[in-house]
């Protein structure tokens, strides 16, 4: 079972999640380093992108020991069992299920072992074709069901060639989204897909070298930015140093919405800052959607920067109206049918002092099916608010995500079936804007044919079959 530790995961409303990235990934090479402790602090700096679960694989050279398990890192992971992870590489994965259930043996790294070494995987995004891959299995050969469990048997079934070698035929018969670490017993591996939809980075050490999602995973290591990993490049990383070969052509396609909500603020991509994007986008989304009001407010945390945009553009005063409970997280206790009515100020609650008699706008980096938004509205309305303006720094997500983002299917979706006079009506908004998507992808200063806008447009950069995707695409065959 999940440990709580009480901590405010991203949801407001358990009913209502935000969107949720797949995976955060880590790898280190680097003899004579604590590597253990490395990926334990690279997995922390990731903790954002996945919540579920938690796991390292380590070798020392002859072999390699993973330990995983149901949590935060900071749950699975203590001193004692970080003193037991020894060796000179180490890979590190942190979960959000986007393909399987959230059970132990769904939890990442994933091991394969065989006559001659072992493999261990770890995966940020989603394939869509892994029915097709997994038909290439043994029948039983595998009891996890995830796309990452079959790319780590296919990787390892043959070791009659090396490592790199298996890899750089597997990976181009691969569709969908995934920047992988991996490792046998002596190297470092590190790919990214064609499209290059979820970001990989690759980092210098003084004794090595690291690979991870994020830069801010590079910072809290000490570790010094070199590059990003292209799409449809492997990296081979061992005491040679590293070596990279291309697997396929390039077609990038990052993914649009790492801007607007996945990424750390702290991170950046493609040499921009996240931070500074954000707030270029509330200063876009004030020039769009101009309203006469006392004050902005964010829906903390997600809001703030854009929030911080959009009063500089408007010249409106920024302030703080509501405030969020840090140490409300996953509850296992049923509330009483008096707090299940109270809701979201479990998470959330107004300053009235600060919003009474006040014309507010409220931003937000997204609306999914609206219950947050709509609890958010009455809060401030009886909290003394004169008028409520939401203001959405993203265009309405309408569609569903195949590459690695937990959104809800596109019925749920409340932009899936309503307009945004209708959804403004449904949150009982005085006004409801969305930035444009011309408007969001000016700000992140990427040519719009370079990213991938299928959750705003439904226009899928690799194709899908919807009859062999989905979360349980593999339970339901099983």
């Amino acid at each position: 079972m999940l440990k709580g530790d009480g901590r405010l995961g991203h949801d407001l409303d358990p009913q209502d999640h935000a969107p949720k990235d797949a995976c955060g990934v880590f790898g280190v090479w680097a003899p004579g380093e604590e590597v253990s402790k490395l990926t334990y602090y690279g997995l922390y700096a990731l903790q954002h992108r996945g919540q579920e679960s938690a796991g390292i694989a380590v070798s020392e050279g002859s072999r390699i020991l993973v330990y995983k398990d149901m949590g935060l890192v900071a749950q699975v992971f203590d001193e004692s069992v970080l003193g037991t992870l020894r060796g000179h590489l180490a890979i590190g994965h942190c979960r959000y299920s986007t393909t399987g259930s959230s059970v132990w043996e769904n939890a990442q790294p994933t091991l394969s072992s065989t006559e001659v070494g072992g493999l261990a995987l770890a995966h940020n995004g989603n394939l869509i074709n892994t029915p097709e891959l997994a038909q290439r299995l043994a029948p039983g050969s595998t009891r996890a069901t995830t796309d990452t469990e079959v790319l780590t048997s296919l990787l390892a079934q043959d070791r009659t060639r090396t490592v790199e070698e298996a890899a750089a035929e597997l990976l181009p018969q691969v569709k969908g989204a995934y920047s992988l670490v991996f490792m046998d017993e002596t190297t470092l591996y590190a790919a990214r897909d064609p499209q290059g939809v979820r970001p990989m980075v690759l980092g210098r050490l003084e004794r090595g070298w690291v690979v991870a999602s994020e830069t801010a995973a590079l910072d809290i290591v000490g570790a010094t930015f070199v590059r990003e990993i292209e799409p449809g490049e492997l990296l081979t990383i061992d005491e040679r140093g590293v070596r990279s070969r291309r697997f396929a052509l390039a077609e990038p396609k990052g993914c649009l919405f790492e801007y607007v909500y996945l990424a750390r603020p702290d991170t950046t991509i493609a040499g921009r800052g996240v931070q500074v994007t954000r707030v270029e986008v509330g200063r876009v989304l004030a020039r769009e959607h101009p309203v006469e009001a006392d004050l902005v407010i964010p829906t903390p945390e997600s809001g703030t920067p854009a929030a911080v945009g959009y009063a500089q553009e408007s010249g409106i005063p920024y302030g703080q109206g509501l405030v969020k409970n840090s140490y409300v997280g996953r509850t296992f206790i049923e509330p009483s049918q008096t707090i299940r009515q109270l809701g979201i100020r479990l998470k959330l609650n107004p300053l009235r002092e600060v919003v009474e008699g006040k014309r507010l706008v409220v931003v937000d980096d997204s609306i999914v099916r609206g219950n947050t938004q709509r609890a958010i509205v009455r809060m401030l309305r009886e909290a003394g608010a004169k008028e409520v303006h939401v203001r959405i720094s993203s265009p309405p997500v309408a569609w569903p995500c195949f590459y690695g983002i937990d959104f809800a299917t596109r019925a749920e979706l409340i932009a899936g079936s309503l307009t945004v006079e209708e959804i403004r009506a449904s949150l009982g908004a005085d006004s409801l804007g969305y930035i444009s998507l011309e408007g969001l992808t000016k700000a992140t200063t990427i040519p719009a044919d370079r990213l991938c806008m299928a959750c705003f447009t439904g226009s899928y950069p690799i194709p899908i079959d919807e009859d062999n995707v989905g979360k349980f695409v593999l339970e339901s065959k099983a």
